[in-house]
């Protein structure tokens, strides 16, 4: 063998045993095990971040090294185009590779907010916007954007559906108003195609309105079914709703808890379902999935009335002298622990 030839081989083999030697590097940076203050730690990502910032700040943080090197190679296994923004939990064990995957797999922390069924709008906004973990969205943006997903621009009140809602660290609270508005819509649309139909109301839109009455009139969720029974029997005999929580809802700041005679009598008030006839012009709260379908699946009862019998049930009547009965029995005569539901005030339901 030529002199030149052994020299080629000899290169060949270094250049070989030092790619062996780099591979064997790169592998233990990508295995190499967190070091994480106190063993475990919370890693953000910011909206937008790329995941070379957030190695890097890693690396600052001293939690892994060679964080130029595990970007290439995220970017080679192109586990880099996909980092979601929020929270991710670190614990002591996890390698530098498992922890840029659980990134790419957007393996978020997950918080939860619950809208209660039968508050309102307003109140869904300020309990969304109380969790730490949100990021508000200033007011004129809001509205905005409101307008575009529901295309409403007047009231928003029903159009969003109660539940318990999940998120992760950073979204705003259009990102949790815009599932439960079409979680709302889809249900609605549905139960709307199935029974729109043979229904007494005009429309959808109407159908949500009836339902957050009935939401806001019940105390016991079983009584759901009768009571959207009684409004609609209401409506085919052209009685009016005669319902507390439509007035209250139409007199906002104006109600402390007191409702008055004069409230009732008051004609300024579109909401006085006591003055005017058939429903009010929206919604009075967010009706619950329950009372929705209620109201497309009535019971089968001829009860025109119904009053609060303390327990937060109720007692239905078909005729106004047995109604009358009820109301001496259970309000004039009431007993002290008397309740008109679980959660007041829920409106007398007269």
């Amino acid at each position: 063998m030529t002199r030149r030839a052994h020299l080629v081989m000899t290169l060949a083999l270094l250049l070989a045993a030092l790619a062996s030697l780099a591979s064997y590097r790169i592998y233990d940076i990508w295995i190499q095990p967190l070091a994480l203050p106190q063993g475990e730690a919370i890693l953000t990502v910011r909206p937008g971040q790329s995941l070379r910032a957030v190695l890097t700040d890693a690396e600052k943080n001293e939690w892994i090294q060679g964080a130029r090197i595990l970007g290439w190679l995220a970017d080679a296994l192109e586990l880099d185009q996909h980092i979601k923004a929020g929270e991710y939990q670190l614990a002591t064990g996890i390698t530098a590779g498992k922890m840029i995957q659980v990134m790419a797999e957007g393996r978020v922390i997950q918080y939860r907010v619950t809208l209660p069924e039968g508050i309102t709008f307003r109140e869904a906004l300020n309990v969304i916007r109380a969790h730490p973990k949100i990021t508000r969205t200033p007011d004129p943006v809001l509205e905005r954007a409101l307008v575009d997903l529901t295309g409403q621009s007047g009231s928003l009140e029903g159009l969003f559906l109660p539940e318990t809602w999940s998120f992760s660290a950073g979204d705003s609270e259009l990102t949790i108003l815009r599932r439960a508005h079409h979680a709302l819509s889809e249900l609605l649309e549905s139960l709307w195609a199935a029974h729109g139909s043979e229904s007494v109301l005009p429309s959808a839109y109407a159908a949500l309105t009836l339902a957050s009455i009935v939401e806001k009139e019940t105390g016991v969720a079983a009584e759901r079914p009768q009571i959207a029974a009684v409004f609609l029997r209401r409506l085919i005999e052209g009685m009016r709703l005669q319902t507390d929580p439509t007035v209250i809802y139409g007199l906002g700041d104006e109600y402390n808890g007191n409702l008055k005679r004069s409230h009732l009598r008051d004609i300024r008030n579109p909401y006085n379902t006591y003055i005017i006839e058939g429903l009010p012009p929206s919604p009075i709260a967010l009706p619950g999935a329950a009372a929705i379908r209620a109201v497309f699946e009535p019971a089968d009862t001829e009860a025109l009335y119904f009053v609060a019998k303390g327990d937060g049930s109720h007692a239905f009547s078909a005729t106004l002298s047995e109604h009358q009965a009820n109301v001496r029995r259970f309000q004039i005569e009431r007993r002290a622990d008397y309740r008109s539901s679980p959660n007041p005030p829920s409106g007398g339901g007269e």
